[in-house]
């Protein structure tokens, strides 16, 4: 959930939307209300459950002390859903919109279920009644926003002068997406009227209402218009869901040679969800093949990882040294057993593949031989660091000297990205100290594979001050 119309910084974040956008989602999910009343009745059930909402940031494991410290109001909420609502309504009563452009706007956000013409009400007073009715709840009783703007604290809002413009471009070119809509865009005068909101009212409320229409008309959104809405939603704080709840994206097949992950991905990012109470199970397998990153084609984190697993499976990689590799890379020694292992990973992102991209043929691309020497130095050079280690030395100890053999079969004899990746995990477990210099050669080892931003910068905790 992000603050609106101040100039303040977000202190808790939902995965859903908010504000007047948020209420007309709740419209286009109801039944058309018979009544004013009804119509009134869903803005107090959307109150309720944001009452009964956890925030994602929830300060609950805090003791009183802890909070006070960090500065945290652990009496009440007195910023909730419902002034964020009223914020938004107010935002539009007050503006030089005509009322027909406020029901336009309406309309096309909650689906035209329902109108407020319709029952003898014009659209300013329809948001005056969702006023009083959220200004006659009493604050939320709920510990864990901060009071006071932290610089350190959460994402400024942009001024408004930053987005206004984009926002207003976004909505304008839409109207090209005429031929490639499943169902009817909104109408010209509609679209007229949001970008009169975003330009002359508040850009973020205008940008969330257009969201909505676009996934009440279901317009279909081709890859690069989805990442300019989501680059702008990450301007002004939303979680990546309150773009992609709903919307209807035209996804490029999956490449597994396209890196479009942020972090890790495939069998090392498997390996490094592992935890104390991690156990290698298909339930475990399915939550890490089903958590595809923002902007991927959905299956793609099944795809990457069948990858990375069948390469494994199809070498002459020992059994013995697969457990080993998973143990280095997932600090979890002992507690898998080879190749029955990787095959019930393959079995799972076949799975996750069948239900989420069907038409697609799993493949093994040619590994990229060209930076085998490249990382099988930095491999080498790191073993005699690490030859008197063990993996996890109180459980089932596993020699690093094994770890760092079988590293060095897999960046030889299978594909050097994935020993890259799995070799980056066993410096963690290792908590192997890097120099600057050997740091900066795994970013430019990284950025030649194509990692994304935060991939490599996962170890940059064991650089040696000095």
């Amino acid at each position: 959930m992000a603050v609106t119309g101040r100039q303040e910084p977000y202190y808790v974040d939902y995965d859903a939307d908010f504000g007047l956008s948020g209420l007309a989602e709740a419209f286009t999910l109801s039944p058309a209300p018979e009544d004013t009343g009804a119509a009134l009745g869903l803005v107090t059930a959307k109150l309720d459950a944001y009452d009964r909402e956890c925030p994602v940031g929830s300060v609950d494991h805090l003791s009183a002390d802890e909070r006070s410290i960090l500065g945290y109001d652990t009496s009440h909420d007195d910023w909730g859903y419902a002034e964020e609502l009223r914020e938004d309504v107010r935002g539009l009563v007050e503006s030089p919109l005509a009322d027909e452009a406020i029901r336009a706007v309406w309309r096309a956000a909650a689906g035209g279920g329902w109108d407020p013409a319709a029952h003898g009400m014009s659209a300013r007073d329809w948001l005056r009644r969702i006023d009083e009715t959220c200004a006659a709840r009493p604050p939320r009783k709920a510990p864990g926003r901060r009071p006071a703007p932290s610089s350190w604290w959460g994402a400024w809002r942009p001024a408004a002068d930053e987005v206004r413009d984009d926002v207003v471009t976004e909505i304008a070119e839409i109207r090209s997406c005429r031929e490639r809509s499943a169902g009817p865009l909104p109408s010209p005068d509609t679209l007229s009227a949001l970008e009169e909101v975003a330009a002359r009212v508040d850009p973020d409320l205008g940008f969330r209402l257009f969201l909505r229409a676009l996934k009440v008309h279901s317009v279909r959104i081709e890859k690069a218009r989805y990442d300019r809405l989501q680059a702008l939603g990450e301007r002004f704080g939303h979680p990546a869901a309150l773009i992609d709840s709903g919307l209807d994206i035209a996804w490029p097949p999956i490449d597994t040679a396209r890196r479009d992950a942020t972090w890790d991905f495939g069998f090392s990012h498997l390996a490094g969800q592992a935890h104390q109470d991690w156990c290698e199970s298909r339930e475990e397998i399915r939550k890490t093949v089903g958590g595809d990153g923002i902007g991927q084609t959905p299956g793609s984190a099944a795809a990457v990882l069948l990858e990375d697993t069948l390469r494994l499976l199809r070498s002459a990689l020992p059994d013995a040294a697969v457990t080993a590799l998973w143990a280095g890379a997932s600090d979890r020694p002992g507690s898998t057993d080879g190749r029955d292992w990787l095959r019930l990973i393959a079995d799972v992102c076949r799975e996750r593949l069948r239900e989420a991209a069907p038409a697609y043929t799993p493949v093994v691309a040619p590994a990229r031989t060209e930076l085998a020497d490249p990382v099988l130095r930095e491999v080498r050079e790191t073993a005699p660091a690490v030859a008197d280690k063990v993996v996890s030395p109180h459980w089932h100890p596993v020699p690093a000297a094994d770890v760092m053999d079988a590293l060095e079969h897999v960046v030889t004899r299978i594909d050097p990205d994935l020993g890259f990746r799995l070799f980056l995990r066993v410096l963690r477990t290792l908590s192997v100290p890097l120099t600057q210099e050997r740091y900066d050669r795994y970013q430019a080892i990284g950025e030649r594979f194509g990692y994304g931003e935060y991939h490599v910068s996962d170890v940059d905790h064991l650089i040696e001050a000095g």
